[in-house]
């Protein structure tokens, strides 16, 4: 495999702007579980392996169980996520497709069950993971 540019290495600046969304996400009220179900919904999305790979282990050491983790691309055909955790799954899938634009029901039902701070807390975690998932998809970041 073709070895392809390390932002870490070859810009540092970028990643450290990267690193301060993640410390904005991580000063937030959002639940570790919220962070995770985001962070792998949107790199299944995506097909960004590493991030899966990263973010499914972190998952399970908060605690997630492998049912939750292997449905997660399935979550409206069942009933082991909260109406809170659907909201923010279907937030994720249309942010992330964001060519579709975010439907009116789907961020009306998420104003209705989120605070606007915790709605702007989701809002920029998908959109971090997503620019993670591009980093990591154009540069073939190697799973561990």
């Amino acid at each position: 495999m073709e070895t392809r540019v390390n932002i870490l290495k070859t810009t540092p600046e970028a990643y450290k702007a990267m690193m301060a969304l993640e410390k904005f996400i991580a000063s937030t009220s959002l639940t570790p579980t919220h962070k995770e179900l985001i962070k792998i919904r949107a790199s299944q999305i995506n097909g960004c392996a590493y991030c899966i790979n990263m973010h499914t282990r972190d998952a399970r050491k908060l605690g997630e169980t492998e049912q939750r983790i292997y449905l997660l691309n399935s979550w409206r055909e069942t009933k082991l996520y909260t109406e809170e955790e659907q909201a923010i799954l279907a937030l994720t899938e249309e942010v992330t497709l964001i060519q579709n634009h975010v439907s009116k029901e789907t961020y009306d039902n998420a104003k209705r069950l989120f605070d606007e701070e915790y709605l702007a807390a989701i809002i920029m975690m998908i959109t971090t993971i997503n620019a993670w998932n591009r980093i990591a998809i154009s540069t073939e970041m190697p799973l561990d």
